[in-house]
Order: structure tokens, then sequence, then C-alpha cells
């Protein structure tokens, strides 16, 4: 378990009690048959009805999708622990699946700007999925070369991908409760703005966090030297 130390004693980081908090929930499902690579996919779907969504400008439901989709990216990794099912196989799932869901949200989020007739404005979500996804390379480049193996990246930086789900569901919340981005023509100042803002957050904090991890696994290579 991911802890952080305060005056020698571990302290539960957010991820691990909100994982905890979801752990019932995930039996649940386990009693239901489902398995952890079956929450998986449909946490998946889930994103991919998402993308839909923001795609077809309808943002609030898209954003209301996204905050389901990220509940079903802990209840996989729950049902895991709490029946004992945890593999390899199921990590590589998680994490391929994970990664293809956030693509896609932000895909179709660039997908319903352009069609918004903001062209410019779309180029915004690309870029905050390139910084996400340099967050996700410095991680998996580094365990696999043997620096903090485990968890221990997932806890350097400033946006992890929880911090980048909270800015995208808050994005299309605002943008939705706005009434839209509007056009060109005729732009919707506020939706506009939280939009802009929280796909502005994104990609300024994922970037900062890529240097974080990049500054933290050389530190780790010096001391091993």
């Amino acid at each position: 378990m991911t802890v952080t130390e305060r005056r020698g004693v571990p302290e539960p980081t957010f991820r691990d009690r909100a994982r905890a908090s979801v752990e019932p929930v995930a039996r649940t499902f386990g009693r239901l048959g489902l398995t952890p690579n079956a929450l998986t996919v449909i946490g998946f779907g889930i994103a991919v009805v998402a993308a839909w969504q923001a795609a077809i400008q309808v943002w609030l439901p898209a954003g209301l999708l996204v905050a389901t989709g990220a509940v079903f990216d802990l209840l996989d990794g729950a049902l895991a622990r709490a029946t004992n099912r945890t593999s390899r196989l199921g990590a590589f799932m998680d994490s391929v699946f994970d990664r293809a869901g956030e693509a896609i949200v932000y895909l179709g989020i660039s997908a319903g700007l352009f069609a918004s007739g903001l062209p410019g404005m779309a180029l915004l979500p690309i870029a905050a999925m390139a910084a996400a996804f340099m967050v996700s390379y410095t991680r998996a480049r580094a365990e696999g070369l043997g620096f903090d193996s485990g968890r221990g990246m997932a806890s350097v930086g400033l946006a992890p991908r929880e911090v980048r789900t909270v800015f995208v569901v808050l994005g299309l919340v605002l943008t939705g409760l706005a009434g839209g981005v509007g056009s060109l023509n005729f732009p919707n100042a506020t939706g506009s703005t939280a939009m802009t803002v929280s796909l502005g957050l994104i990609t300024i904090l994922a970037t900062i966090t890529t240097i974080q991890r990049i500054v933290h696994v050389y530190l780790q290579a010096k001391k091993e030297q």
C-alpha cells in the first residue's frame, strides 16, 4: 500500500482511502459474477460513451460519465485485491484500458470543440492529452528500468491521473451548466473559460509532473552511482 510518512507513522494517502471506501461496492459486483477485468472493460466502455457525448457537445452528461468511469477505475483494482485475484495480466489490462479511455475522452472533447466551430480551441485537449501521456510514460519507463518499482512513482508530481480526471470532470460539468462553449461567431464566454482553464491546468500541471518525475529519477540514479 502506498503511504506517506508523518512523524514516523504511516498514513494512508487519498488514493488509498478512496480505494478502501469503494471496496464494499467492488465486493458487491464480485458477488454478481463480475471479474476485475470485466470492470476494467466496463470502465472503458463508459469512457467511450463519455467521449461520444462530448463529441456531440452534450457536455454535462459527458462530465458525469467521466466521473462514473473514474469510479470503475477504482473498483477493478479494489475487487482484485479483495478477492486475491491480482495478476500481471490484470495490471496490464488496467493500465492499457485506462490510457485508452483517457485518450478517447480528450479526442471526444476535441471533436466537440471542432464541431462547435472552434478549431483553435480544439487543440487544447490534444495538448492536454500529450502532456498527460508523458506523465504515464515517465512512470512506466522509470519502473521498467527499476526506479521506484511498485507504486512509488505514482506519488511523484502534481497531476497524477486522479487529479487530471477531476479537472476534466469539472471542465465538462461547468461548461455544460454554462450552456456550452458557443461558436466562433457566438462564443459563450463562461463555458469557453471553464473548458479552457480546465484543459490548460491539465496541460501545465501534467508538464510540471513530467519534469518532477524526470528529476526524481535523475536524483535516484545519482544516489545509486
